[in-house]
């Protein structure tokens, strides 16, 4: 994770953004170990807030969304770890400056002593999803945008897909949330991975949901697709959608989905809304073997994401230096 740091985007909100990914910290420590990036000077304060279990890092950051401009960890067969280190543009030239956090992986690399491959190709962790049997999931709005790679092609986004992470089979859904103000569309927003070939996926029922023609179209092409190992997809719907207040801006929407997988758990945003119990229901019958928290999400919407968004798992496993 990376602590809140600019705070500009998030003005009469930065106290209430630390203690809300704080929560997110003790939640997902309390399944595993947790690494909290934070600009110098400010251990003690990610110590005073976040307790046992969450080890603050001092690096130069500029933003606190792990999952877009940090390291992407794979594995080879052996079961040794690395990382591949995908450029990062701050979501299309969106918030300057970068520079930092576009380094990041590289220092990471350093402090965590694991090899470092440099892909050639503008990537955020929250644009993909991959089922560890060589399919990935990605949304066109995001990665076809032209602010992320305008030089290459789909088929050679594709390629780098493959070469980088080692998947076979790519999946193009049409589209991200509706409100997305950020991403383009990232998928993290609208599915999440129960296990390889099936899928919850934000689908609402309502004519007046701006996201139901959205979810209709996502779940049409699922269900017309076949993941790497021929399998179709079990999609499971999710029709709950909420929103809630955020003082001095208004409504914001809960992504219910962009939950983070700890092991043996689901961390999954919620608005203090009657939906969430609903929402929760149902990412429970999901996830019958896993433990499901809930945790603060509207500041962290507020901001951009989810628990999904400022996260970033290491797989178990010695690292190849």
């Amino acid at each position: 994770m990376a602590w809140p740091t600019r705070e500009s985007l998030w003005g009469s909100h930065f106290g209430n953004a630390k203690e809300d990914y704080a929560a997110v910290a003790r939640a997902v420590a309390a399944f595993e170990p947790v690494t909290m990036v934070c600009v110098p000077g400010s251990a003690a304060a990610v110590r005073d807030l976040c307790g046992a279990g969450v080890e603050p890092l001092e690096l130069p950051i500029d933003d606190s969304w792990m999952r877009d401009n940090g390291p992407i960890f794979v594995t080879n067969a052996r079961g040794e770890v690395a990382m591949v280190h995908f450029r990062f543009n701050s979501w299309g030239e969106k918030y300057l400056p970068y520079d930092k956090d576009a380094r990041l992986p590289e220092l990471l690399a350093e402090e965590l002593g694991v090899r470092r491959y440099q892909a050639p190709l503008v990537l955020e962790g929250g644009s993909f999803f991959v089922d560890g049997e060589g399919t990935l999931l990605s949304t066109e709005t995001c990665l076809l945008n032209p602010n992320r790679n305008p030089e290459l092609t789909r088929e050679q986004i594709e390629e780098g897909l493959r070469t980088y992470l080692g998947v076979e089979t790519i999946v193009w859904l049409p589209t991200g949330m509706s409100e997305d103000r950020d991403t383009d569309g990232h998928i993290d927003g609208v599915l999440q991975f129960v296990r390889p070939g099936t899928v919850m996926l934000l689908h609402p029922k309502d004519p007046e949901d701006p996201d139901t023609p959205l979810g209709d179209a996502n779940a049409e092409r699922l269900l017309a697709a076949r993941d790497a190992r021929g399998r179709s997809f079990e999609v499971i719907d999710i029709p709950v959608t909420a929103s809630a207040e955020v003082e001095g801006y208004g409504p914001v929407a809960i992504p219910y989905l962009n939950s983070y997988l700890v092991n043996g758990g689901v961390i999954v945003p919620t608005g203090g809304v009657p939906q969430d119990e609903e929402a929760l229901g149902l990412i429970r019958a999901s996830f019958p073997d896993r433990e499901v928290v809930p945790v603060p999400g509207a500041i962290l919407s507020f901001g951009g994401g989810g628990p999904h968004c400022i996260t970033q798992q290491i797989p178990d496993g010695a690292s190849v230096a």
